[in-house]
């Protein structure tokens, strides 16, 4: 039998993970869709991605099914999302007495009515995974006091696509992807992501009169506040772009900007928009809110700037400090990429390696 992984939707940015995961462990990739709240409408169609997967990937119907994922695979790697898609794949699984590897995200409590129900189920998954992949050290801190141990919590370092963001991008490339969008030739701060109030979008927007250096502000993605983007003095909404097109994005900005909030029932549990600008060299100006912040990407001074989250003064002076300093942004660029080469779907693989080979045959000396 193969291995099932359960998740929401096949994410471009997974897929290089999911086939590497085929190739080594049989993993097949078992969609339900959902958390609508947190995907854009043209990202929901999931029968496409389906279709276009190049690993074996099917859909899941809904909590009946999961609860019987355990019945036809010989271990199940599922992550906090979907409701009551994961107790159900976990209680399915420790049924038929099949590993269960937990993909942790979360780093800090939700705190809502309905996760407050949730917390005794929540801790006892986290305590009796056999064993939990984890998005980064914060997050395996998270875990691990949770879990009373971290011998058997692994971090699998957040990726995305190299061939990419990494790649060498033109003048030329440049200059058409600025006539196209309008953008000049002055200097360019980018946002790329959800235009949600949990990113901080409207801080960042209440931030921008106050930049005293000449810029323009781009934001690339969509969500409720395109509205208010498109209508900001000295910002240009571009709307949703193609993923190759982003890395000429990068490349046309002098630095992006991630300015992620706490929200009670979300904190940012990466931000893999750090990754991509910083492939193409650009400094990251990010919230201590944001994840790879906390787990030790974005570091303040050396790789980016760090501020408090919601400080709308603090964003704007970072934003000037960058932009008026050619030579701190050439070095926090140049010190960004080489810290974001280790990022890879290979070291990602390494940690489901450790964390399956954990499950299936635990130590006896364990817990």
């Amino acid at each position: 039998m193969a291995i099932a992984l359960v998740t929401t939707y096949l994410a471009g940015y997974r897929v290089p993970l999911y086939e590497r995961l085929a190739a080594r462990h049989g993993v097949e990739v078992l969609c339900f869709g959902g958390g609508d709240r947190y995907v854009p409408a043209w990202f929901r169609d999931l029968d496409e991605q389906l279709e276009a997967a190049p690993f074996p990937a099917r859909r899941l119907s809904g909590a009946r099914e999961a609860f019987m994922v355990g019945a036809h695979y010989e271990a199940v790697i599922a992550p906090f999302a979907g409701g009551s898609i994961l107790p159900a794949v976990y209680a399915g699984a420790k049924a038929r007495a099949r590993p269960f590897v937990l993909w942790a995200s979360v780093w800090a409590q939700p705190r809502s009515l309905a996760h407050a129900l949730a917390l005794p189920a929540t801790r006892h998954i986290y305590r009796h995974a056999d064993a939990v992949v984890a998005y980064g050290e914060h997050v395996r801190r998270f875990v691990a006091a949770i879990r009373g141990r971290d011998d058997d919590v692994f971090v699998a370092p957040q990726a995305v696509e190299p061939e990419l963001f990494a790649r060498p991008v033109a003048p030329a490339e440049i200059a058409s992807f600025r006539a196209r969008h309008g953008l000049g030739t002055g200097p360019l701060v980018l946002y790329t992501g959800r235009l949600v109030p949990e990113k901080g979008v409207d801080v960042l927007l209440d931030a921008w009169p106050l930049v005293a250096e000449d810029a323009t502000l781009v934001l690339v993605g969509d969500g409720p506040i395109a509205v208010r983007a498109a209508a900001t003095p000295g910002a240009r909404f571009l709307g949703p772009l193609p993923r190759p097109e982003l890395a000429v994005a990068y490349a046309a900005a002098e630095l992006a900007v991630v300015p992620s909030v706490p929200f009670p029932r979300f904190r940012e549990p990466w931000g893999l928009v750090c990754n991509e600008a910083m492939y193409q060299g650009r400094p990251v100006i990010a919230t201590t809110s944001v994840g790879a912040v906390a787990g030790g990407l974005v570091r303040g001074g050396e790789t980016g700037l760090v501020i408090a989250p919601g400080d709308r003064r603090a964003l704007a002076r970072a934003i000037d400090s960058l932009l008026a300093d050619d030579a701190l942004r050439r070095r926090l660029g140049d010190a960004a990429r080489a810290a974001v080469a280790p990022y890879t779907y290979d070291a990602m693989l390494a940690a489901f390696d450790r964390a399956l080979a954990r499950a299936i045959n635990p130590s006896p000396t364990g817990p």
